[in-house]
């Protein structure tokens, strides 16, 4: 607690507190969980600030363990009861977290690899598809991330339109059946009907455009990595000859092209399952995994940026979108560094911070102060 509020203290003085803080502070509920309320979780919300300063003086005053203010914008939002705070709208919030994605692994390095990845994904999709321009990227403090939309235009989005955009994103109302398709050409002014084998166009946008960017590059993964009749015909119904009629495709750049511009009929006798099988790995790979329920609550509190995060005495980090690819939070979030601290360590395990890897064993152990608060905030350590 001592050192949560050095830290509080220097980031006021320095104006990194401030500058961290949401827009329109005070017509947002503010919570506060605290180190008295250990081990028993209490939120302490319900509290209302007038400005920064204010609320800077109470975070120095109280030293909380979290930091939380609502997405939504309250008239009143110290009100006790929601419906005393008269809602207004409410920015739109994404979280992802390491502990919610497939077959996450059990290194803590590797979980925010992942989740990082994650994120990276999301923002291409937001950025792209919806056109999003002012994203507000921030590492969570603990296992993830969260992006802050404070686009007017989303602000009175209700819950159900919310839950849309989170199923855009995981494809959950996706309809695969026409990203391939079999249609008929011709028929008129004395033409002879044919029909054709299409793929939506490259510059379609949206799912479509994503499938038909994602086929090309796994197949041409597939024709450049080596014996690709081989690996082709593992796909079932695929024989001999046509792995060697996707090959021939795949590797000459005219064709690839056609491909990009929606014409596979090039492809025409190759079986539905072979499509099938790619179209359900694509949308394995594209689609975003983000906690529903976070982006669908309306009033939902989330930490506050440049907060610290009581669980793992790391910084809740804001980031820009140029910074966000060269962000290690293993390191960039870490703000305890001063010297050696000495602790029971209660349950032995491995902490990797600032490019080390410290063996925790259990008793008494001297490490590095990052890494003794981490454990102590995890109750897997406790001051010597």
């Amino acid at each position: 607690m001592r050192r949560f509020s050095d830290y509080y203290k220097m980031a006021s003085h320095e104006g990194s507190l401030s500058s961290s803080m949401p827009p329109d502070i005070k017509h947002r509920e503010w919570g506060f969980i605290m180190f008295d309320d250990a081990p028993n979780i209490h939120m302490r919300r319900h509290k209302g600030y007038s400005s920064q300063l204010e609320l800077e003086e109470y975070i120095q005053a109280m030293v909380p363990s979290h930091v939380y203010f609502s997405a939504a914008y309250y008239e009143y939002p110290s009100a006790p009861t929601m419906k005393e705070k008269m809602w207004k709208g409410a920015d739109l919030i994404f979280d992802l977290d390491a502990d919610h994605l497939p077959d996450a692994p059990r290194s803590y390095r590797k979980m925010l690899e992942n989740v990082k990845a994650e994120t990276g994904k999301l923002i291409t999709f937001l950025q792209d598809d919806f056109g999003f321009e002012d994203l507000n990227v921030v590492f969570s403090g603990g296992r993830g991330y969260h992006i802050h939309i404070h686009d007017e235009r989303v602000l009175t989005l209700g819950s159900p339109e919310r839950r849309e955009i989170v199923d855009y994103l995981n494809a959950m109302a996706l309809s695969t059946n026409n990203l391939i398709r079999t249609r008929t050409v011709g028929g008129d002014m004395g033409m002879e009907a044919a029909d054709v084998l299409t793929i939506q166009p490259r510059d379609h946008g949206g799912w479509g455009g994503r499938m038909n960017d994602w086929i090309i590059q796994k197949l041409t993964g597939i024709v450049d990595g080596g014996r690709p009749e081989k690996e082709l015909m593992k796909f079932e119904k695929v024989g001999k000859k046509k792995a060697e009629a996707i090959v021939a495709v795949f590797s000459d750049e005219e064709q690839i092209e056609a491909v990009r511009k929606g014409n596979l009929n090039a492809l025409k006798a190759i079986p539905e399952t072979f499509w099938e099988i790619l179209i359900k790995e694509a949308i394995e790979e594209l689609s975003v995994h983000v906690d529903e329920p976070v982006t669908a609550d309306v009033k939902r509190l989330i930490r506050m940026p440049g907060s610290l995060h009581g669980k793992s005495g790391m910084k809740v980090v804001p980031l820009s979108l140029s910074g966000f690819d060269d962000f290690d939070p293993l390191s960039d979030a870490i703000v305890f560094t001063n010297g050696d601290v000495e602790v029971n360590v209660t349950r032995p395990g491995v902490v990797e911070m600032m490019g080390e890897r410290i063996e925790a064993e259990e008793g008494v152990q001297i490490m590095p102060e990052y890494a003794a608060m981490y454990l102590m905030c995890r109750g897997a350590a406790e001051l010597k």
